[in-house]
């Protein structure tokens, strides 16, 4: 599904600052990844290059064995546009419009029919247990809610795969809680491959496996196996292990 290969990226300037160095990943189809790193690891740079919002210096990033980097910028956009769904820390929902119009902004930039549009809104929102708040502002709506609305315009389009940075950051812990399950379930249920670039321990118990980078390069890797507690304590003892403030890693939420 994705494969990134010897990827470095440097940023020129008056002193060039290597961010990445000989990254290689895989993720295979229907896996739920996360990465975790200290501050300025260069997870969300990994992140940003594999959404194409940002290109390698050096190596290659292939998603369905296509490299989107090689793409006109048309191309490109209708590839980030129908092949990737996006989940950020802040929302990125439009104040102006309704949960519903945040949520079928995608296929409106594809020129779905408003029927068609509206069937699939109803579809992941029964899906995503949101049907009570489609004709809310975002104003209206709470946090957990809000993300919610976020994940079911990622989802609309059916994306091959899902980005997520930092999605519980910003949410309380009952709210982190449903939004990671409802993740994991689109991940069982869907079968939608997903990235997870998270400080939170507990928002990566979620996942398969969690891979660790740390100034630039990798630095482990654990799976999750059948216990989701043993899977939390092992991120935290790997976190621990890899140093780094305090304050990088959000609090521990059992």
């Amino acid at each position: 599904m994705l494969k990134v290969r010897q990827v470095s990226k440097v940023y020129e300037g008056k002193v060039s600052y290597r961010a990445l160095s000989d990254i290689n990943l895989t993720i295979e189809d229907n896996e739920f990844v996360g990465i975790m790193g200290p501050s300025g690891s260069g997870k969300t740079t990994l992140l940003n290059m594999i959404a194409t919002i940002d290109e390698p210096t050096t190596g290659e990033i292939l998603i369905n064995g296509k490299d989107p980097h090689r793409l006109k910028k048309e191309k490109l956009a209708q590839f980030r546009r129908r092949e990737l769904g996006f989940v950020f820390q802040d929302f990125n929902l439009l104040h102006t419009l309704t949960v519903e119009e945040n949520m079928v902004l995608p296929l409106t930039l594809d020129g779905k029919k408003v029927s068609e549009m509206k069937k699939k809104a109803k579809e992941i929102a029964e899906k995503l247990g949101i049907t009570e708040i489609m004709n809310k502002r975002t104003y209206e709506i709470s946090g957990g809610q809000a993300q919610r609305a976020a994940v079911a315009r990622a989802m609309i389009h059916t994306p091959k795969l899902l980005l997520a940075d930092e999605p519980t950051g910003n949410l309380d812990s009952k709210s982190s809680k449903d939004v990671m399950e409802m993740l994991e379930s689109i991940n069982e249920k869907e079968k939608t491959t997903m990235l997870l670039v998270t400080h939170d321990p507990q928002a990566a118990s979620y996942c398969n496996r969690v891979v660790f980078i740390r100034d630039g390069k990798f630095y482990s890797e654990i799976h999750r196996g059948d216990n989701r507690q043993a899977f939390f304590q092992k991120i935290i003892d790997t976190l621990s292990l890899m140093g780094g403030d305090s304050n990088d890693f959000s609090s521990v939420r059992v």
